[in-house]
């Protein structure tokens, strides 16, 4: 059996307020201690590297870190399992200033159809309160800078859940040794 592998992706402009979200949620997690195969990398604005990341191997897990407004109250943490058996294969022409993680799973999906699938694909996301300040402000606000400890621990907690796995994201006949 392969080791699991899992990448943990920080999505997010630091230009824009909550907008960072993810960013520092990251960078929070880099202080800790993970396992090996466990690789966590803050892309940033750079939604084109982490389409070629998550390209590269249709194997690994992954969990995107970003802000998600869902009209709760600012600095409420979620996880998500998006359904992305819905996403096409086909070819997509995108705005390198407007990606976002769903552009960014479709261009993945046009490079590898196998990069992702059902079971693989978690987003910790969180409830901006602010994206965009007219005094331009960088900084995160208060209730979703106190949310990033939350997401951490979220986080970890995935990630001790995806180790358990013996095959994240593998077809139910994969799963079972049968071929495909």
């Amino acid at each position: 059996m392969s080791t699991n592998r899992i990448l943990v992706a920080g999505i997010g402009n630091i230009f824009l307020g909550d907008d960072a979200f993810g960013v520092e949620t990251v960078r929070s997690l880099m202080r800790e201690p993970l396992p090996n195969h466990v690789h966590v990398v803050d892309f940033g604005i750079r939604g084109y590297d982490l389409a070629y990341a998550l390209a590269d191997d249709a194997n690994k897990s992954v969990i995107l870190v970003d802000a998600a407004p869902r009209g709760e109250a600012p600095g409420t943490v979620y996880h998500i399992e998006p359904d992305v058996s819905g996403l096409s294969r086909a070819a997509t022409l995108v705005n390198g200033h407007t990606l976002n993680p769903v552009t960014v799973l479709l261009m993945a999906r046009s490079l590898n159809e196998e990069a992702i699938r059902p079971g693989r694909v978690h987003l910790v996301g969180c409830e901006p309160a602010v994206l965009e300040s007219e005094d331009g402000s960088m900084e995160l606000s208060p209730s979703v800078s106190a949310a990033v400890p939350d997401a951490v621990q979220m986080i970890r907690h995935l990630i001790e859940q995806l180790l358990l796995e013996p095959n994240p994201g593998a077809t139910p006949e994969a799963a079972r040794g049968e071929p495909s």
